[in-house]
């Protein structure tokens, strides 16, 4: 694990294959390196610094909102989910939009995300910047399922991280 300026550790949270936080560098007053990573993906490609008290409420508030199980069931029953995908994006209705999922500016605004309930938390996504480091993943549909207790502990306790010790550099 790499140093940090500050001599903290880089932290990381939850599991890359199916969904993790890593939090890295603090960058005052207000900033911290944070990598999302998703389905094996690392989804902060194009921008991984963090305003952090910006990005530590969105993220609690989609913490919130799956611990309430305030999420849409599968919109589309019997399809794949990258087939969902598909229609989700392709609906011109507002329908989509109650599917969006992890709109945390824009450390992730280079992927289109939407969610659905099942027993777990399916997590559907995919780059659309042609400038996308790695060419060969636009155009595909990737699938995280996880827990939903699981999800939103990996989000609390990475948001604690970035609360805690924002605070710590800049006391206000």
């Amino acid at each position: 694990m790499p140093l940090l300026a500050s001599g903290l550790m880089t932290r990381y949270f939850g599991d890359r294959v199916t969904f993790a936080v890593e939090v890295g560098q603090i960058q005052p007053p207000s900033l911290r390196v944070v990598d999302l990573w998703m389905a094996g993906k690392r989804l902060t490609t194009d921008d991984n610094s963090a305003f952090v008290p910006f990005f530590s409420r969105a993220m609690r508030s989609s913490a919130a909102q799956v611990r309430r199980r305030d999420v849409k069931p599968c919109p589309f029953p019997g399809h794949a989910p990258e087939e969902i995908f598909r229609l989700l994006q392709a609906d011109e209705t507002g329908f989509r939009e109650q599917f969006w999922f992890m709109r945390w500016g824009g450390t992730v605004d280079n992927v289109s995300t939407y969610a659905y309930l099942e027993d777990d938390l399916v997590i559907l996504f995919a780059f659309w910047r042609a400038s996308h480091p790695f060419p060969e993943d636009l155009g595909k549909v990737f699938v995280a399922r996880i827990p939903p207790d699981e999800f939103a502990a990996i989000i609390e306790e990475s948001a604690d991280l970035l609360d805690a010790e924002v605070a710590i550099v800049d006391p206000r």
